[in-house]
């Protein structure tokens, strides 16, 4: 089982990214992400930016991946989209379909961003046929979802064309809108926004009138209130996925890849926090706890 840091998905000071990827180049993670995957504004890295911190962290044995965005806006957006398509040296994680379209006309292999909310046998070989290497898998699917769609004839025989890779630490990214919500919360408009969601380094909380934590704004993204955790269900993707992503945090990144390695087999679990949840994994609702050690199920209400 190899492990990967996804994108960077808040906006961070560009000396608090190059930090962290300085600390991931000194790591053992697998496999990188870098790029803008949410808002086209946050500029504090332009492309040439990521371009030279991908070099810098293949250099370091890491593979590294560029992360294109999630939602198009403007033509200015379609032709940085071509810069990560035509970067020559790096494969693409294509998080829409016109960077689907870039990457199969000049056939170069991508990875599936799981925006792209491939569900069943019929999408996910007509994407491999298109040159997809790796499948990012919806946040909200289950074990068992995947495990039977894998299994499907139409799948089967090109399962050895492709990986799997789940999102398995980190705020779930839900929804993308054309509004920024961070924005929208200070009252400004989306195009006198001033960048206000770098104050945000770990998004805006939002609460529900009782105080629960439903959901964490971040520009124009929409994540889970409760961030998302299978440190305790790693052993059951064995067979079934070969990529765990956790998403970067604020904190603690290297230690959690630490722990996430130390229990790939189920041998040191990890008590999950009040405000983390599994439930999608389990073929439950999303802000469920699954607690392994006494298999109950906790509504995971705070954070």
């Amino acid at each position: 089982m190899q492990f990967s840091f996804g994108p960077i998905l808040y906006f961070w000071p560009q000396q608090q990214v190059e930090r962290f990827y300085q600390q991931v180049a000194e790591s053992d993670v697998d496999c990188v992400y870098l790029g803008e995957t949410v808002c086209s504004k946050r500029r504090e890295l332009k492309f040439e930016d990521y371009f030279r911190l991908a070099q810098m962290l293949r250099e370091a044995g890491k593979q590294v991946c560029l992360s294109t965005m999630t939602l198009l806006e403007a033509p200015s957006e379609l032709r940085e989209l071509r810069k990560y398509c035509d970067n020559g040296e790096f494969m693409v994680e294509a998080n829409d379909v016109g960077a689907i379209s870039f990457l199969h006309e000049n056939k170069l292999p991508f990875v599936g961003g799981a925006a792209l909310q491939v569900y069943n046998q019929h999408s996910l070989r007509k994407l491999v046929g298109m040159g997809m290497k790796r499948w990012v898998i919806p946040v909200e699917l289950s074990r068992d979802w995947l495990a039977e769609l894998l299994a499907e004839p139409l799948i089967e025989s090109v399962r050895d064309c492709f990986e799997t890779e789940l999102f398995a630490f980190g705020h779930l990214p839900l929804a993308w809108s054309g509004r920024c919500f961070t924005a929208r919360s200070e009252n400004r408009a989306k195009d006198q926004c001033e960048l206000c969601c770098i104050k945000y380094p770990q998004g805006r909380t939002v609460t529900s009138q009782d105080g629960t934590e439903v959901f964490v704004l971040n520009g124009i993204q929409t994540q889970s209130g409760t961030r998302y955790n299978l440190i305790n269900q790693l052993k059951s993707m064995h067979g079934l996925v070969d990529m765990v992503r956790l998403s970067p945090q604020v904190h603690d990144n290297m230690t959690w890849l630490r722990r996430f390695r130390m229990n790939q087999d189920g041998l040191q679990p990890y008590p999950l926090a009040s405000s983390e949840s599994n439930g999608y994994w389990l073929k439950l609702a999303g802000l469920v706890q699954v607690d392994e050690a006494s298999a109950t199920k906790v509504e995971n209400y705070e954070s």
